[in-house]
């Protein structure tokens, strides 16, 4: 094979190399405007998957011109492999078959907020393998989509996945409609620019106790503050109040 023959495969490679670039980035961004257009979950899966097709196209335009081997010849010997890799690549099909039912089926898609095995977040992407989960402190959660399609988890609507309590206990002799009164007004002004407008501030009672009345503060706040932080303003606001039962002074 002389040097002339070389150099005419080397460049054979490397325009099918950018052109199957160039495809793969048009294709791509097309997938990804439809996908958003479409009642079809935009999810990295789709994307992946039809970029992997664009690329084994691209090998298979190469094999034979560059590398002497006839792409059907290829193909089926592909296919007898396929059978063995498939023994030890079965998580990855099964993650792969799985995160495809869950899209298509819309169990969980991006945008969603779920709670799974104790964890509650945002779902931001389901790719190939697995799916992201980003809660309200920065942390990301990667459950295996197989883990996902058998696990039962709670998808939380508009109301609740905002919604955290503060847990108070008031004086048998306090006056409760006065009470949820004054909370509601100093707890709206504790959470600030933290809250949800979309929500006010709820107390409800739910019973009794040797020392007084057990209540909850419900605070709704936006999507990208932690829990923790809103609990904290009203906690701090709340302390101190004279309606407020002495649980530890009862007890002596």
């Amino acid at each position: 094979m002389g040097w002339a023959t070389v150099v005419w495969k080397v460049v054979y490679l490397a325009v099918a190399a950018v052109v199957t670039l160039v495809v793969d980035r048009g294709v791509t961004r097309v997938a990804r405007r439809v996908l958003d257009a479409s009642s079809i979950p935009s999810a990295s899966i789709f994307v992946n998957i039809i970029r992997g097709v664009i690329w084994a196209f691209g090998l298979l335009s190469v094999l034979e011109p560059v590398f002497g081997i006839k792409a059907t010849a290829f193909v089926a010997a592909l296919g007898v492999t396929s059978v063995v890799l498939s023994f030890g690549l079965q998580d990855t099909v099964s993650n792969v078959f799985s995160g495809l039912g869950l899209m298509l089926g819309k169990v969980v898609q991006p945008g969603d907020y779920v709670s799974v095995g104790g964890f509650e977040g945002f779902v931001t992407d389901v790719n190939w393998r697995s799916t992201i989960v980003h809660d309200r402190l920065g942390n990301d959660q990667v459950i295996p989509n197989s883990v996902l399609n058998k696990t039962a988890f709670t998808r939380k609507g508009a109301s609740s996945l905002g919604c955290c309590g503060v847990d108070v206990l008031v004086r048998p002799d306090a006056d409760l409609a006065r009470v949820s009164e004054e909370v509601r007004r100093l707890a709206t002004e504790a959470l600030g620019e933290l809250a949800d407008d979309a929500f006010e501030v709820g107390v409800t009672f739910s019973g009794f106790d040797a020392y007084g009345t057990r209540g909850t503060v419900w605070l709704h706040v936006r999507p990208d503050v932690a829990f923790g932080t809103a609990q904290d303003r009203v906690t701090r606001v709340l302390q101190g109040r004279p309606w407020l039962a002495d649980a530890a002074g009862a007890r002596e």
